[in-house]
């Protein structure tokens, strides 16, 4: 069970989701491929007290006639910051959103109501994100799903004694610690007023996924800031006998901040978080460019509009992925639209040329054509449809090995089982980033020492360059990167 992305209602996804999104999911395809039954859940922040200022904001807008149904919170940035602002500086509607709160958490069908339309409307732009980063296999699993199980988990707590009442909250203080320790931050599993926090959702999921999910292994992808939280909430899982270390496998895959050439948190020129969204937006638009001019320069125009648009699409997404996933994930990143579209080096844009010089050396030797180039781009699997007689020798896949670039490239080949086990060990999807890169290298060399086309050695060959972009095009499917082939 994989836990990641976990956008927060009434909120657009910005440039922090990025990453929970692609580890998480690039971590789900591994899993997948390597064999294991993978529940994706994406825990949607759905349920709190913002809910109480937002209902209100939302009823005051239609009472006014500003808007009707979704339309007012249609632009969900502008919305949440209406309201916050409302909330902070006028205290009648202040008192007005925390009595929301708890004719929410009572189950007013009206609040409920309002509350679902603010969700539906949130749900929408998320999907439209997923859509553009090949995400689909995600469940929603919102805060609000444990909402029935959090005064039960907490009852229990208390029974058994892992939780305690501190000043009228109830508490669970790390073991061997208690109120009158100095410097102990307790994880608050019911606040003094009543209230349910984090801790209690992420206790109460916890419990679910072992016993109702019967999850062998848990995920958690989130940033490394919230490293003490998870430590704090797996430890009080642990001593309720709730979670078996023997028996499950949990993880808290933390990663590093996005940071700006400044060496700041990546923010837009006026200081605000720069929404997911638009940073996609400009990627592709840069890649249209250079690719448009490619293909006027050195191709001659050969590329269809279409064709540029949609290689445009793939590259600018994929050196997005790229450009994050390449880093250990606990470490901070510069983000630079200017390296991450370079031709040569570590990018996604080198890799994906790299592939496409494979397929065209197939469509030279005429073991494939430009229809087949379209027929794999619309697969399942991406495999180009071949014509088998011209590489196989008396119907069989035969490689001679003659120049140490051939044994180089073909020992890397078979290194892909061990890459895929250093991956999920680590949950370390970097890992797939290294392989790839230097399989791409390893390529280069074997293409620059080894004629393929016309030579003795032409079907051994030809194996191997299918074999290499077989391979290439799985890791770029691990990491949720379409391959390019012209």
């Amino acid at each position: 069970i994989i836990d990641y992305s976990s956008p927060n209602v009434a909120k657009e996804m910005h440039v922090g989701h990025l990453r929970s999104t692609i580890i998480g999911e690039s971590l789900a395809r591994t899993y997948t491929f390597c064999g294991a039954s993978v529940l994706a859940l994406n825990h949607v922040g759905d349920w709190g007290t913002q809910f109480g200022m937002l209902i209100e904001h939302l009823n005051d807008q239609k009472a006014a006639g500003k808007a009707t149904d979704d339309e007012s919170v249609s632009d969900l940035t502008a919305f949440y910051k209406q309201a916050k602002a409302r909330f902070d500086e006028e205290d009648e509607f202040k008192d007005r959103a925390r009595k929301r709160v708890t004719t929410l958490q009572g189950g007013d069908k009206e609040s409920l109501r309002m509350w679902q339309e603010i969700c539906d409307v949130s749900r929408k732009e998320f999907s439209k994100v997923y859509d553009r980063l090949d995400v689909n296999r995600l469940e929603e699993r919102g805060e609000s799903f444990y909402n029935p199980f959090l005064p039960e988990t907490v009852k229990e707590l208390l029974s058994i004694g892992v939780a305690i009442e501190s000043d009228g909250a109830v508490c669970v203080f790390p073991e061997g610690k208690g109120p009158d320790d100095e410097n102990v931050a307790p994880l608050i599993v019911r606040k003094s007023d009543g209230g349910f926090g984090y801790a209690t959702t992420d206790l109460a999921s916890i419990r679910h996924r072992i016993d109702v999910e019967k999850g062998d292994e848990l995920v958690y992808v989130t940033d490394v800031g919230q490293s003490l939280h998870f430590q704090g909430f797996f430890d009080a899982a642990k001593r309720a006998k709730w979670w078996d270390p023997e028996k499950t496998r949990v993880e808290h895959v933390g990663f590093g901040l996005v940071l700006g050439e400044d060496g700041k948190r990546f923010r837009t020129r006026s200081g605000d978080t720069v929404k997911l969204a638009s940073l996609l937006d400009e990627a592709v638009s840069r890649c249209h460019d250079n690719i448009s001019q490619r293909n006027e320069e050195a191709y001659g125009g050969k590329m269809s509009k279409d064709e540029v648009s949609e290689a445009a699409r793939i590259m600018g997404y994929g050196a997005c992925k790229y450009a994050d996933l390449k880093n250990n994930r606990t470490s901070n990143y510069v983000f630079s639209y200017d390296r991450m579209l370079e031709l040569k080096g570590n990018t996604a844009v080198y890799l994906l040329y790299a592939h496409a010089r494979v397929a065209q050396i197939l469509v030279k030797a005429g073991v494939a054509d430009e229809a087949g180039m379209k027929v794999a781009l619309e697969s399942a699997d991406g495999n180009i449809p071949l014509n088998m007689d011209k590489i196989l020798e008396d119907g069989k896949a035969v490689v001679h090995i003659t120049a140490p670039q051939e044994r180089a490239l073909a020992l890397h080949i078979a290194r892909l089982p061990e890459m895929l086990d250093d991956t999920l060990d680590g949950l370390n999807p970097h890992r797939i980033c290294e392989y790839l890169y230097e399989l791409a290298n390893f390529y280069s060399s074997f293409y620059t020492e080894c004629r393929v086309v016309g030579s003795d050695q032409q079907k051994s060959r030809l194996l191997l360059c299918e074999s290499t972009a077989r391979v290439m095009r799985k890791c770029l499917d691990l990491l949720g990167i379409e391959a390019l082939y012209r």
